[in-house]
């Protein structure tokens, strides 16, 4: 009988450190998608604050922080990234597991900006896209979930069948803005 070995999305594939910025996989946790019912959103995200420490956010928002975030992914929708969802949740919204669907990757340092420039059309510059934002884009050529984590970080999520696409499409793009310096 063949024995399976868990490995994480990006095993293998990071960390990497280009010009003065750096590309690591991110361990969030369990990840759930929380969509809420219909005219439940208030008390959900009362439920939410309650249990979690943080509210529902709004379009393009992440509420919370490293370790226990939720992240706007759609209408009426996140993804709540670390805790497990208090079981209360589930009188406001669906809960659908999603902890092993995702690469969850960390882009960060000076340039990561221009390098996601080059693959995002969002504008992601920091006056307009702070932190906590988040959009969900195309990254290249996969859909992707982009949030900002802080100055010049940003956490970058895809299908986990695409994490080596993700990290070569961002390699290739850290070589060249390194490049430039």
């Amino acid at each position: 009988m063949a024995e399976l070995i868990a490995k994480s999305p990006c095993e293998g594939l990071v960390p990497a450190t280009i010009g003065g910025m750096s590309l690591t996989e991110e361990h969030p946790g369990a990840m759930w998608i929380v969509a809420s019912f219909k005219g439940q959103q208030e008390k959900l995200s009362k439920a939410l604050e309650d249990a979690h420490g943080m509210a529902f956010p709004a379009a393009n928002r992440a509420t919370g922080k490293a370790g226990s975030r939720a992240v706007w992914f759609g209408r009426d929708m996140a993804l709540l990234m670390g805790p497990e969802p208090d079981a209360k949740l589930a009188k406001h919204a669906a809960l659908t597991d999603q902890s092993d669907a995702w690469a969850v990757v960390k882009l960060e340092g000076e340039g990561a900006e221009d390098v996601l420039a080059r693959l995002v059309p969002v504008d992601l510059r920091n006056q307009v896209f702070k932190r906590g934002h988040t959009a969900r884009a195309e990254l290249k050529h996969m859909m992707a979930s982009v949030t900002r984590t802080g100055p010049q970080a940003f956490q970058i999520m895809v299908f986990r069948s695409m994490a080596k696409t993700l990290v070569h499409d961002l390699k290739t793009a850290m070589e060249a803005v390194a490049a430039r310096g």
